[in-house]
């Protein structure tokens, strides 16, 4: 297992914690919520990163880690809500939310491994802020999708660009805790 692989795994552990103690204490109410709800959550969430990075200073007792923890796990829902689709009342019990998680944590590894090995981890290299940056590129991405009614000519899905909104905010935390 490389470096990255570890740091991912590192990563998604802390993102599971926090997703895992939310089941507990809301369950699964997040089953309700449509693509279109989650990619707003997710946008507030990337515009407030954002935020703190030109401002430097907060008001709230939140940082730029927990909210990209936010941004991975509730890009994780949607990829659940795009797999299982929306329901009307929450539905999924505690053990297959946490399948359904870790199903498409696999999947995202697996493509995060396939681009750091074709890319040669460029990522690396990069400033937290373009991460921040390319993930409201994607965000604004997938509204126009969304806006499309999922029609696309030539570009990649929805849930292709959630993909990658996992991925950069995996090695904006990696970046932010080194």
């Amino acid at each position: 297992m490389t470096t990255t692989e570890k740091q991912f795994d590192s990563i998604i552990l802390k993102c599971i914690e926090v997703f895992s103690a939310k089941m507990k204490d809301y369950g699964s109410a997040w089953r309700i919520l449509r693509l279109p709800s989650l990619t707003d959550q997710i946008y507030i969430k990337a515009q407030r990163i954002r935020s703190l990075q030109t401002k430097k200073t907060s008001k709230i007792n939140e940082s730029q880690a927990s909210e990209f923890i936010g941004i991975i796990n509730y890009s994780i829902m949607s990829l659940v809500q795009i797999d299982l689709g929306i329901v009307d009342e929450p539905d999924m019990n505690y053990n297959d939310s946490i399948k359904n998680y870790n199903k498409h944590v696999a999947i995202v590894k697996d493509l995060m491994k396939d681009k750091n090995h074709d890319y040669g981890e460029a990522w690396r290299e990069m400033r937290i802020s373009s991460l921040t940056d390319l993930i409201i590129q994607k965000l604004l991405r997938v509204k126009q999708i969304e806006d499309n009614n999922g029609e696309t000519l030539v570009s990649e899905g929805i849930d292709a660009n959630y993909q990658d909104i996992i991925n950069y905010s995996v090695f904006a935390l990696i970046l932010i805790n080194q």
